[in-house]
Order: C-alpha cells, then sequence, then structure tokens
C-alpha cells in the first residue's frame, strides 16, 4: 500500500513537470471586470499573461469570458465585427475570420465561458467551457481580436483599466 502510494505521487510530479515542459507559458492574472451595458450584465472577463502583467497586446496572453446571459453565435459574431469598425481595424478582408467563428463558437448560455488562448503569436486558440473548439492561425487575428478589449481606443475603458491592472 505505501510502495502504491509512492508510485502515485512520482507519477503525480512527473506529469506536473511535463506539463510545465510543454513549452505553454504558465499563466497569472492581471485583472478582472465585468461588461454590464445600461442595466444588463453580459460578462465577467479575466486577463491572463505569462508575468501577471499587462505589456500591450502581444503574445503570450489569454482572455476569458464568461457569460452571464443567452446569447446566440450570430450574434457574438456579429459583435466583433461592429468592435473591430468602432476601432477603425475593420477590413473587409476579415470576414474570412469571422466566417471561421461562426463556425466554431456556440451561442453561449449564462454560466459558459469562451476563452483566446494566443500563446503563440500565429496561432488563437479557442476554448469553449475550457475545451478546445478551433484556432485562427493568422499573426495578424490574435492581436486584432484581443484589441476589442485591451486596445486605448475600446469602448469599455473602465473594463480595459480592470483587465489591464490600471489604477483607477
Amino acid at each position: 500500500m505505501k510502495r502504491k502510494l509512492i508510485v502515485l505521487l512520482m507519477l503525480g510530479c512527473s506529469l506536473t513537470a511535463t506539463a510545465t515542459e510543454s513549452g505553454a507559458p504558465e499563466m497569472k492574472l492581471v485583472g478582472q471586470a465585468k461588461l454590464s451595458v445600461l442595466f444588463w450584465d453580459v460578462y465577467d472577463s479575466s486577463l491572463y499573461t505569462p508575468s501577471g502583467r499587462f505589456e500591450g497586446i502581444a503574445a503570450p496572453l489569454k482572455l476569458k469570458l464568461v457569460y452571464l446571459r443567452n446569447i446566440a453565435a450570430r450574434e457574438l459574431v456579429d459583435a466583433t465585427r461592429e468592435q473591430w469598425k468602432k476601432l477603425g481595424l475593420y477590413r473587409p478582408e476579415h470576414e474570412a475570420w469571422l466566417d471561421e467563428l461562426q463556425r466554431m463558437w456556440p451561442s453561449v448560455k449564462p454560466g459558459d465561458s469562451i476563452t483566446l488562448d494566443w500563446s503563440e503569436p500565429q496561432q488563437s486558440r479557442f476554448y469553449f467551457n475550457d475545451r478546445l473548439i478551433g484556432s485562427i492561425d493568422d499573426a495578424r487575428f490574435g492581436a486584432l481580436f484581443a484589441a476589442i478589449w485591451l486596445s486605448e481606443k475600446t469602448e469599455y475603458p473602465k473594463v480595459r483599466k480592470q483587465l489591464i491592472g490600471a489604477p483607477s
């Protein structure tokens, strides 16, 4: 019995070492914010980087949104397009990305999460409730998508300040 416990502990240690040696940086929380529009709570958001500090819109970073209401997949994609337009970042060629997001993203209900994992500059992975649902393999995409929340020109500067850990 004691020998089994030691073997299991050793196995657990080797699995932990493998996970951290996989090349993916360990992420630390930078900040959290809730987006509310008028009297509706839309989502809670969290930003993570390897250092736990915001050092600009650059990989690696993770942005997790936990939804607080029902939103159709089409609405999520349309909101992405709208935000890019408001930021002056939208280009007609981005429709290919939006089509990919439409195929990838599900509709959400309260408690569901969608996470952007932009660990590699050329690849943006998306997770739904912590399960990989797809990726966009274009070096330009990650920065444009993260800019919706992290750009100084964002529509929601209070959310940005809280996400990046800036003083109020």
